[in-house]
């Protein structure tokens, strides 16, 4: 992890060419204490550890199934099951965190890839074994700004400054044809591409993390501005950073501002996380296991 200094910055943005259906303005200035935050998405490997140690089943397990992006089945024939409106997204039974793409698929060559078919409860729970948390969003969008002040990434507003990739989204037409001019068609390990100056990787792009808040479009208008944490309750968890499958003619949300949400127990194969920690919780983990003299 690394230790965020916390203090003011500007959250949200004004940007008309975004969504501001998603509620991603106002732009305010946000308060927040210091705090620790994974430097990378958990890994598949991290993940891995947490089931061996817990036998933790995910939700995906629990239901039997997880919804998987077309282009990623090897037979996208045999998975008729789409989602009105959104039919790249296919229904298919046996998809887990372990076999994301289905029956077939495992993660044996992608240990250090994101850990993907994971809720927001799985999330959470590994959090809670790792003696950690979920990120609030304030606290989410202030590490993948980097310091920068309302810049569009977290390197600042080229996306691809001097013809460098700088991380995995989609290029081609979506959702027909990736050309994956950077590297990678599906989700890429965790440290593929350079950190932002606070030293974390792909904040942006690769996999949607999720974040401790409810989703709402209105409420942090008004809400407090030192250590927001979002509504009290709501249908919905927040979700941020875009994903492998995010392509400017449609979703554009691979910009820090942006913001999108799915149900706590929903489990695609673009959806990861990563974790934070209050200030006050390490010092007491280091006291525990410091020994005396």
């Amino acid at each position: 992890m690394t230790l965020l200094p916390g203090g003011a910055f500007r959250m949200g943005t004004a940007l008309a060419s975004g969504f501001p259906a998603d509620g991603e303005g106002p732009v305010r200035t946000v308060q927040l204490d210091p705090f620790y935050i994974d430097t990378a998405s958990v890994t598949n490997a991290a993940f891995a550890q947490f089931v061996e140690a817990t036998n933790y089943r995910t939700e995906a397990e629990h239901f039997g199934w997880a919804f998987v992006f077309v282009g990623d089945l090897v037979d996208a024939a045999s998975h008729a099951q789409s989602v009105a409106g959104v039919e790249w997204w296919r229904r298919v039974d046996g998809a887990d965190w372990a076999h994301p793409e289905g029956p077939g698929t495992d993660v044996s060559e992608r240990a250090e890839h994101p850990v993907v078919q994971v809720s927001w409860n799985d999330a959470a729970a590994f959090a809670a074994w790792a003696g950690k948390r979920l990120p609030t969003e304030a606290e989410w969008e202030y590490a993948a700004r980097g310091g920068l002040d309302q810049k569009l990434y977290p390197w600042g507003d080229e996306l691809t400054p001097g013809g460098v990739h700088r991380c995995n989204i989609w290029q081609g037409t979506f959702p027909l044809h990736n050309t994956a001019e950077d590297g990678y068609a599906g989700t890429a390990p965790v440290q593929a591409y350079a950190p932002n100056d606070f030293g974390l990787y792909s904040m942006t792009g690769n996999t949607w993390e999720w974040c401790a808040d409810w989703f709402h479009t209105t409420f942090h208008a008004d809400a407090t501005r030192v250590n927001p944490v979002g509504p009290p309750d709501g249908t919905a968890r927040v979700l941020k950073g875009g994903s492998y499958l995010c392509h400017a003619s449609y979703c554009n949300r691979y910009r820090v501002a942006a913001r999108s949400s799915n149900t706590p127990d929903s489990a695609t194969s673009n959806l990861g996380f990563r974790c934070a920690r209050d200030v006050e919780h390490a010092a007491a983990i280091e006291a525990v296991h410091t020994p005396e003299g």
